[in-house]
């Protein structure tokens, strides 16, 4: 499905209500106390650009659209995202190291429910995928309870299909692996501080942290791609 991949950039995923966002911040806050640590370019997919606006509009049912044209507008605003100048690909070209609010493993768990497998994977096949996933593991009953606090949800977050969501993912991440993507599940039952830890063991371990590795890594296949077939 993808034939580069970024090893600058590290995607936070999980269902809604894990902590990604609460995480990234705080990664942002570590990285101030680190001495010659690299720029930060921290991010999120949706976007805030236009087709990303559009999105979070349709989240909220304004305009309510077919599953498979919000999974071609996710699969339009990532490719925005990751390839247009001043994207995540160019900045990690350019020695940054980008954290993203989720990445193509979002589509494949949600669009891939919604839709069927094939499209998502369709849709975004050929775009690079992130040298780290960090995966916000997280019981959606728990997940449910943070999510009281926001004033409205959005049309994926109901208790049942974040259930689904959660298999999903976990049935994902395998795949992401063996096809050379660095994976790591993290337990976000905890505080945030003590998670926190977690995604600096492992993003501290990355090439971009530690002065080696190039920015981006060739591949002949990835994910939904068969045995001895190139992907891309």
């Amino acid at each position: 499905m993808f034939t580069e991949i970024l090893e600058g950039m590290v995607a936070f995923e999980g269902c809604d209500g894990s902590g990604t966002s609460t995480q990234i911040a705080l990664l942002r806050g570590r990285l101030a106390l680190e001495p010659g640590a690299p720029g930060l370019f921290a991010t999120a997919e949706p976007t805030s650009g236009p087709i990303g606006r559009l999105i979070r509009g349709a989240l909220r049912g304004e305009p309510e659209l077919h599953p498979a044209a919000l999974a071609g507008l996710f699969a339009a605003d990532r490719c925005q995202h990751l390839l247009a100048p001043g994207g995540a690909r160019e900045r990690c070209l350019r020695g940054e190291l980008v954290a993203c609010d989720r990445c193509v493993l979002s589509s494949l768990a949600y669009q891939g429910l919604e839709c069927g497998d094939a499209l998502p994977r369709r849709l975004n096949e050929g775009l690079p995928a992130p040298g780290l996933i960090l995966f916000f593991d997280l019981d959606p009953e728990i997940a449910q309870e943070r999510l009281r606090s926001r004033p409205s949800l959005d049309i994926f977050e109901r208790l049942e299909f974040q259930r689904r969501v959660r298999r999903r993912y976990l049935s994902l991440l395998g795949e992401f692996g063996e096809a050379g993507v660095g994976v790591r599940v993290i337990d976000a039952s905890r505080p945030p501080e003590k998670v926190a830890l977690d995604v600096w063991s492992s993003v501290s371990q990355m090439p971009i942290m530690r002065g080696g590795g190039g920015p981006s890594r060739g591949l002949g296949r990835g994910p939904g791609a068969a045995p001895g077939e190139a992907a891309g």
